[in-house]
């Protein structure tokens, strides 16, 4: 009998250990290292563009699209000739990343956009959309943080905590902000800060600095206001228009 349970005991188990290696190796899939998978994209991306009379592979968004939001890859018209599959770290292949193209007009370059901060924007959208429909359309604005931009009550929410993400660059929590028209945003500030800090630059006052961060790193700052830099003490500042 004793022998009975103990070979069932097994049988469970492995059972619980099969269902748990799924994901485990489905994550490792997506972990391959990103960087690798970029080179590969840029490539098909180049090619495609070259036998395509200088077409690109995105997806259509609308005009008004943020820049860094505004041109996706469509790994559709990549595969089968350019690529076999999408990278295990796109969206389309089970990953948490959505490839992207910047400078489409002049040199199109492959990057990253953390689709996990989409998907917080959108969660906290759905307190905020309805706080707004029981409040004749208003935001629950707090703290004027600079012209046009807000932090969030969060309490107003009934959310526990100000809402966050976590930054693609550092790993580190940064805030939702709110703009005039009540719509969420990431505040970069303290990524920027430190970028300000660790690269060379010559971004004088006026100058959208949000860059610093496309040029140095794989990620977009998606979702996120345009910034300056305060040449007074070389911080970032927002860009007022």
């Amino acid at each position: 009998m004793r022998k009975i349970l103990l070979f069932l005991t097994f049988c469970v188990n492995l059972i619980l250990l099969s269902a748990c290696l799924y994901p485990d190796e489905k994550l490792s899939k997506n972990q391959v290292a990103y960087k690798d998978q970029i080179v590969a994209v840029q490539t098909a991306v180049e090619s495609f563009k070259t036998d395509n009379e200088g077409l690109l592979p995105i997806k259509t968004k609308e005009m008004n699209t943020p820049i860094y939001q505004k041109y996706p890859v469509e790994f559709n018209k990549l595969i089968p000739k350019y690529m076999q599959e999408p990278p295990g770290t796109s969206f389309e292949n089970g990953g948490v990343f959505s490839y992207m193209l910047i400078d489409v007009e002049t040199k199109p370059t492959v990057k990253l956009l953390d689709l996990r901060i989409a998907e917080k924007i959108r969660e906290v959208n759905i307190h905020l959309n309805l706080y707004r429909q029981n409040h004749k359309g208003y935001a629950p604005f707090k703290d004027v943080i600079a012209d046009g931009v807000f932090s969030i009550d969060y309490k107003k929410l009934n959310m526990k905590e100000p809402p966050s993400v976590i930054s693609p660059y550092t790993g580190n929590s940064l805030p939702l902000i709110l703009n005039h028209k009540g719509e969420l945003f990431v505040d970069y500030s303290a990524d920027l800060y430190a970028a300000l800090k660790k690269y060379n630059h010559t971004y004088k006052e006026g100058d959208d600095i949000r860059r610093i961060l496309v040029d140095n790193t794989d990620f977009v700052p998606a979702y996120s206001l345009p910034y300056t830099v305060n040449e007074k003490n070389n911080e970032p500042i927002f860009l007022e228009k």
